[in-house]
């Protein structure tokens, strides 16, 4: 019960209440990047929860016998493992998605997100715990992704996720397939985010 009760606040806090995107501030250059259509933020989000996930896992499984003097080299050398499996899967199985995607599967490798988590908490906590760290992690970065995707993809080709939603009369927003409206849509959901964490903070108290 008591391992439940600590599953469930580490993938709370991943979620919503130490959001890497929203409160952390970290991996955002692949949020603007990728945003544009749906599907390609939740394979994108997916694809990093996958990495985040499993190289915690194992990074936390060896933090007894890795020499500190090495730790970051033998990091860097986990996570890009699961990329590579990550990359060998998607071109294997969903090739159109991996052009679409491009250079940004390879640079999951350079992610704040994963990094981050590996040191602020695989090395000090046990594997389970650090797997579902990570995936929580994983997580809400994929559902900030997919929240700007949903805008965008609505307002700039009047559907989501492939599924028209827009009447035939709608006249789309160019502008929100343009890179720049990730740039705005995030900051505004960065502030409602914020503010309601901040009330209920004041509720609690």
């Amino acid at each position: 019960m008591a391992n439940q009760k600590k599953y469930g606040n580490i993938l709370k806090s991943g979620l919503l209440d130490d959001n890497p995107v929203l409160i952390q501030v970290i991996g955002i250059c692949s949020t603007l990047a990728v945003t544009n259509l749906c599907m390609n933020s939740l394979v994108m989000g997916l694809a990093l929860s996958f990495v985040t996930g499993c190289s915690s896992f194992l990074i936390s499984l060896l933090r007894n016998v890795t020499p500190k003097h090495i730790r970051m080299m033998v990091q860097v050398f986990i996570i890009a493992f699961f990329v590579i499996i990550v990359d060998i899967f998607l071109r294997a199985y969903m090739p159109e998605m991996s052009k679409t995607l491009g250079p940004y599967v390879g640079l999951i490798i350079t992610n704040c997100i994963i990094m981050g988590r590996a040191e602020a908490f695989a090395i000090s906590n046990d594997p389970i715990s650090s797997f579902i760290d990570g995936i929580s992690s994983g997580l809400g970065y994929t559902l900030v992704l997919v929240s700007i995707a949903i805008i965008r993809e609505l307002l700039g080709f009047g559907s989501i996720f492939g599924f028209r939603i827009m009447p035939q009369s709608f006249v789309p927003w160019t502008m929100m397939v343009m890179p720049p409206a990730a740039f705005f849509i995030l900051p505004i959901i960065m502030w409602i985010a914020n503010n309601h964490l901040k009330s209920e903070k004041g509720d609690a108290k």
